[in-house]
């Protein structure tokens, strides 16, 4: 019988093709002029006016909440910041600075709501979690926090989405429960303060003030 043919091997690719593969851009210029590389971020490029002004701008909720104007991630942040260091008001700087970094990659990559992160699953992480480590190491944190500082971030993250989602998202309250969990305590000048979406130069700036406040301490 006769042995059939090998597989013809894959074309080259055409040279224009091959140098546009080259040359795909994965970096973004920033307002300060610095080139932060999403595949290799350095600490160096990291501004902390670039972080402000692009958290001001990216809205939590895909920007479905109520107002008239988006409850901004720089916001969103700060009332992370503010519930924890009401439950446990011995919060140290750096502890408290990480709580207000801990969404920071998010002045590059955007705020991905959780149903379009199961949708395509975990790979995002790996970018996000560099743009992290590199933000980290700007500001004089470890790369990796300690899993206490995760887990003590991730329990006033939940607090703060259930106030925004039952204040600002339109969701019952047995349904806030289900996702986030119990209603934290807070005062009403938390609500006052920190639920009524603010313009994006106010956001930006109470933002880069509570940072530059725990720098100097």
């Amino acid at each position: 019988m006769k042995k059939p043919a090998p597989a013809p091997s894959a074309a080259p690719l055409p040279r224009a093709t091959a140098v546009r593969a080259k040359s795909v851009r994965a970096w973004q210029r920033m307002l300060s002029g610095r080139r932060l590389d999403l595949l290799d971020p350095s600490p160096l490029d990291v501004e902390l006016d670039d972080i402000a002004h692009g958290l001001a701008r990216v809205a939590r909720w895909n920007g479905q909440t109520k107002g008239a104007y988006i409850f901004s991630v720089a916001q969103h942040v700060l009332l992370v910041e503010t519930l924890a260091r009401a439950k446990s008001p011995n919060l140290d700087e750096r502890m408290r600075l990480a709580i207000l970094l801990h969404d920071a990659a998010e002045y590059v990559i955007g705020d991905m709501i959780s149903p379009f992160k199961a949708v395509i699953g975990d790979s995002y992480k790996v970018v996000e979690n560099r743009l992290l480590g590199a933000i980290h190491l700007r500001f004089g944190l470890p790369a990796k926090l300690p899993e206490t500082w995760t887990k003590l971030i991730k329990a006033a993250d939940r607090n703060a989405a259930y106030l925004e989602s039952t204040r600002l998202a339109g969701f019952e309250e047995a349904e806030a429960r289900k996702f986030f969990g119990q209603p934290p305590k807070f005062s009403a000048a938390i609500e006052r303060d920190y639920l009524t979406p603010w313009p994006a130069s106010t956001a930006a700036k109470r933002f880069t003030e509570r940072v530059e406040k725990l720098l100097r301490n």
